[in-house]
């Protein structure tokens, strides 16, 4: 990695994106001068972990739709992105396939009609399982963090449920709220 540090901000992850606009990811370090990228590591439907179910307020074991992918910055692993979704949503969509998704998936859950008012996000630090050293290139005693964001739409359904795993090292999280 190349030591320097990323501050995440949740803001540009919540809105849809303009017609012809590339991810939120690749925009935000674009602006930023540096280069972002995603791999799909596996997209489609599975047993919802415990704590993904309680997120998006279905009974334990329900099928949902997951895209588990890498986030790079700069060619380099910068955070380990495991996103969910109630199959009603996703299933049959551009969400439940590995294809990069023009615009990101809040754009796609938008244009079908899943448009996010509020979010909540829970962060914790720990240490890494040998899997998270692995695919963020850490040492055992290297912390990270958990960012677990749930958003929900104008009816207070959870639309969707991420898990995000990022060194804290290399992580700073700032958070902007306008209250009005």
């Amino acid at each position: 990695m190349s030591g320097s540090k990323w501050t995440s901000r949740s803001m540009p992850y919540l809105t849809a994106r303009p017609p012809g606009a590339t991810d939120a990811w690749t925009g935000e370090a674009a602006d930023a001068g540096r280069r972002g990228g995603q791999r799909v590591l596996h997209a489609g439907e599975v047993t919802s972990p415990a704590a993904v179910a309680r997120m998006l307020g279905l009974s334990a074991g329900s099928t949902v739709v997951t895209r588990r992918r890498i986030i790079e910055l700069d060619g380099e692993p910068n955070e380990l992105t495991d996103t969910y979704y109630p199959p009603d949503i996703a299933t049959g969509t551009a969400l439940a396939g590995t294809a990069k998704i023009r615009g990101g998936a809040v754009t796609l859950l938008a244009a079908l009609g899943h448009v996010g008012v509020r979010v909540v996000e829970d962060v914790t630090a720990r240490m890494p399982d040998a899997h998270e050293c692995a695919q963020l290139d850490l040492a055992p005693t290297e912390p990270v963090l958990q960012l677990a964001r749930t958003t929900y739409d104008s009816t207070d359904r959870a639309i969707q449920a991420d898990i995000m795993i990022m060194p804290a090292g290399r992580q700073s999280l700032r958070y902007e709220i306008t209250i009005g």
